[in-house]
């Protein structure tokens, strides 16, 4: 189930320093552009736990 436009653009990148946004990138996940985690979504519940979460190398 997609996230809400208002929980979105309150959600911010725990782990960054200038908290820059998430997007919803699929149904049960968000990811940060800046840094490239990837927060899940559990149940309905974000996981916003920056030691639990997984980070997809950027390719260039």
């Amino acid at each position: 189930m997609p996230l809400s436009k208002e929980l979105l653009e309150i959600l911010a990148c725990p782990a960054c320093d200038d908290r820059p946004p998430l997007r919803q990138q699929s149904e049960d996940s968000l990811v940060c552009d800046k840094c490239h985690r990837h927060y899940p979504i559990r149940d309905g519940i974000i996981e916003l736990l920056v030691e639990d979460v997984a980070t997809e190398q950027k390719q260039e």
